[in-house]
This record gives C-alpha cells, sequence and structure tokens, in this order.
C-alpha cells in the first residue's frame, strides 16, 4: 500500500465529535497544531479515527525514534506488564533501572563513570540537572541563550524563551542571564561568520567579566540545536564554549530531550561536535514514548545527600524495560547510520525546494532533525509564521504530519526507521503544500 492515505479529508466526522468533547472538558492551555484524532500508529504511518493514514514526519514530538509499536519494544513492556507496573521508585527499585544506567552508561558522552536520576518527562529532568548543579557548586545564577526550550515548570520555563506565552504571569527564578544563541540565519546580533567571531559568547563573555561571578554560577544550560526553529550554531561556536566554561569553572547542562538518542545520526548531538558536558538531559525519545526523563551527570558533580531530590513515578519498570529494547533496535537495527544517511537526502531534497520557491528562507539539519524556514521575502528573512502554519496545515489535509517551531520555521524529524520511498512520498506532499502557498503569497 502506498502512503499517504487520505479517505476523508482531515478532520472527519468521527474526529470533530470527538474534538467537540474534548473541548467541553480539555484544559484551554493545550494548543495542537492540528485539529487531529489519532487512533494507532505503525512505525511511520499514523492512522486517524476516521481511517486516514499518514507518514509521520514529527515522530509525536520527535520521541518515536524507533517507530511507532516496534515489536521488540512492544514484546519487553508485555513481559514486564505481566511481572509488574509499578513500585515506588523511593522505597525499592526493580533490578531494570540499574541495568538501563549500565547500558546509558556506554552512550553518555565522556567516558564511563555517570550517575543518573530518573522522572517522568524532560521538564523534570532538566529540572533536575538544575537542582544537581545548584547542589554541587552551590551557585544561584543559571546562564543560558535566548530561544532555547527547556520545559514547562517553572525552574526550566526561568530559562526557556521561545515564545512570550509560554512565560507570561508565570512565577520565574531571578538569577537568570540569557545571551543571544547563534542563529546564524537571523542573527540577533546583525553579524556575518565568520567576521563576527561568534559574537554571542563575546556577549556572554563580557556578563561573567562584569556583572556575573564565575562562583556563583550554578550551570550554563545549551540545547546542542534549538529545538524552536531546529537552529544549529556553527563548529567554531562548540569549541570556543566548551573553552569558556572550562576556563571560568562553570558546568555545562546540555538539553538533548530533542536531539538525543539517534536523532542527528549519533547517540548525542554533542558527538556531532566532541564537546562533553557535565549534565545531560534526555526524555520520552529514550522509551519510546513512555513517561521518562534521565538526568546523567558526572559521579563527582551528582554529589547531592539522600532525600535532596526524588521522583515517585521516576524510573518506571514499563518505561525501563521499553528504553532498554529501544537501545537495542537502535543498534541492531543500525538506525544511527539509516538516521544520517536518509537526513542527508532529506535535506538535499529541501535545499532545491528552497532555490524553487521564494517563500524559503533556508534549510538545515543534522540527521533526521531538519527545519525549513518560511520567509516573506528570500532577501529580506522576514519571519513568515502563518505562511508556515498554512504549510503545515495543507500537508497535514495531505497526509504529513509536521510541526511549525521557532518564528516561523517548518520541523522535520521522522522516526530513525524511516526509508527513502517513504521520504520521498512526503515530500511530495510537502511541496505540493508549499506551491499553494507560494501562489497565494505571490498574488
Amino acid at each position: 500500500m502506498s502512503y499517504p492515505r487520505i479517505v476523508v479529508t482531515p478532520p472527519g466526522p468521527k474526529a470533530r465529535e470527538i474534538i467537540r468533547l474534548d473541548a467541553k472538558y480539555s484544559s484551554p492551555s493545550m494548543n495542537r497544531l492540528y485539529p487531529a484524532v489519532f487512533e494507532s500508529a505503525q512505525d511511520c504511518i499514523v492512522r486517524d479515527v476516521d481511517g486516514n493514514e499518514f507518514i509521520d514526519f514529527d515522530s509525536a514530538g520527535g520521541i518515536m525514534n524507533v517507530g511507532h509499536n516496534h515489536p521488540r519494544v512492544l514484546q519487553a513492556v508485555r513481559e514486564q506488564l505481566e511481572k509488574g507496573m509499578h513500585y515506588g521508585y523511593g522505597v525499592g527499585l526493580y533490578g531494570l533501572v540499574p541495568q538501563l544506567s549500565k547500558a546509558l552508561d556506554t552512550i553518555v558522552p565522556g567516558g564511563l563513570g555517570r550517575r543518573f536520576f530518573y522522572s517522568n518527562s524532560g521538564s523534570e529532568a532538566f529540572e533536575a540537572g538544575m537542582k544537581a548543579a545548584a547542589w554541587h557548586t552551590r551557585g544561584r545564577t543559571f546562564l543560558g541563550f535566548m530561544g532555547s526550550s527547556h520545559g514547562r515548570t517553572l525552574g526550566a520555563l526561568s530559562l526557556s524563551g521561545a515564545k512570550p506565552i509560554h512565560k507570561k504571569y508565570f512565577p520565574s527564578l531571578e538569577r537568570i542571564v540569557t545571551v543571544p544563541y547563534p542563529y546564524c540565519y537571523r542573527c540577533p546580533c546583525g553579524q556575518d561568520l565568520p567576521e563576527c567571531g561568534c559574537l554571542c559568547l563575546d556577549i556572554l563573555e563580557s556578563h561573567l567579566r562584569t556583572d556575573v561571578s564565575s562562583e556563583d554560577v550554578a550551570a550554563l544550560a545549551l540545547e546542542p540545536i534549538l529545538s524552536e526553529g531546529c537552529v544549529i550554531p556553527p563548529e567554531a561556536f562548540f569549541k570556543r564554549l566548551r573553552r569558556l566554561t572550562e576556563e571560568h569553572g562553570i558546568l555545562l547542562l546540555a538539553d538533548e530531550v530533542l536531539t538525543g538518542i539517534g536523532r542527528t545520526g549519533r547517540w548525542f548531538a554533542l558527538d556531532n561536535w566532541g564537546v562533553v558536558p557535565d549534565i545531560l538531559c534526555v526524555d520520552g525519545s529514550l522509551s519510546s514514548g513512555l513517561p521518562l526523563g534521565v538526568t546523567a551527570a558526572r559521579a563527582d558533580v551528582m554529589d547531592w545527600e539522600p532525600s535532596s531530590h526524588a521522583s515517585t513515578l521516576g524510573g518506571n519498570p514499563l518505561a525501563s524495560s521499553s528504553a532498554l529494547a529501544v537501545l537495542d533496535v537502535i543498534r541492531e537495527e543500525h538506525l544511527l547510520e539509516n538516521a544520517t544517511r536518509q537526513g542527508r537526502h532529506m535535506l538535499r531534497r529541501l535545499q532545491e525546494l528552497v532555490g524553487k520557491y521564494p517563500i524559503l528562507g533556508e534549510a538545515r539539519g543534522k540527521g533526521l532533525l531538519i527545519g525549513l524556514e518560511v520567509v516573506k521575502d528570500a532577501q529580506t528573512g522576514e519571519p513568515n509564521p502563518e505562511g508556515a502554519r498554512q504549510i503545515a496545515l495543507k500537508g497535514w489535509r495531505r497526509g504529513v504530519l509536521c510541526q511549525t517551531v521557532g518564528a516561523s520555521t517548518i520541523r522535520f524529524c521522522p522516526p530513525l526507521t524511516i526509508s527513502q520511498p517513504l521520504i520521498d512520498a512526503a515530500l511530495e506532499v510537502v511541496e505540493a503544500a508549499i506551491h499553494e502557498v507560494a501562489v497565494e503569497y505571490s498574488r
């Protein structure tokens, strides 16, 4: 069967009925890109309640790295389900937790000897990283980058700046210092590489010289690739950033919630640049969608005392069994290599579209994490958020799932299992949507 397969223009009648019920009971804070109601999924194909079948170019928000319902993952979860669903992480433990820690210790950057804390989500994993850093350093100031998205819990949110609505009316930690992220396509400092010499890091160093004491810094938080926009810093940025943190004795807290577990063709995105963080966070991409957050740190950094931090549901055996299966699947099916190979093909195809349509500004990516800038004018690069939204919506109605992120970027992050024929089929749909929107803007 060829995909995608649209039997009724979404949302169909069954979906509309469920959406009406959901609108009555759900919190209005939830903002969904599509009026879609999904029923089932298998590998890279998602089916809605009306029988439409979509190519998943989003991996359910970058989580389903080994595809939906991988048989190895399902089997592992079924076997554990028959044994038991949970017993408090703070009361005792299942043998799966140290097994998972041992497996992760072989792939987390920096060699063996890491310590691990388990929670339920990326936000919680990042929050635990902040607390571990503060405990170890006794520092009260956190450094970060503008435009980052670390989560919606209050500590993580304090270091985030993707969208104003995320922080509106909510309290924030007071001692937060953020500097521009190296968004070279749309440089916040109005500079160009290589002449600027990564001016964003000059600004960070200026803060450390004038108004922030290194001894009072708990950590510097970094998304290796900006999740809101798929922004990839230049090579020189990473080398200089790590040198800067080491010179000032500042811990590097890496948020690999989106970029980890093979997404960029390496186990972790920082592996692409040879950077070893002091603390690293991942979430449900490790457990194929089951609630799981993991905070990894050097043993000498994760030195907090018993009861200083805990999680009732952290290390859940169902999520842990799924995570162990995910790691095996990625190795045995060579999915890191597939992510690299298919990502290059996909990026090349998208870059060809940039040269073809004036509403596209840039295509950039690493592995199977790719962003496509939608603009009002290719010369100025002025963001076009409505154009990006319309392309995503038209693509969904034709059978491809993706997300809009940042100012006006469409983010593509399909499962690492995706094949070239599925990529080509999805990109045909995406191009048809781009063409339609481009025609509308040319009138």
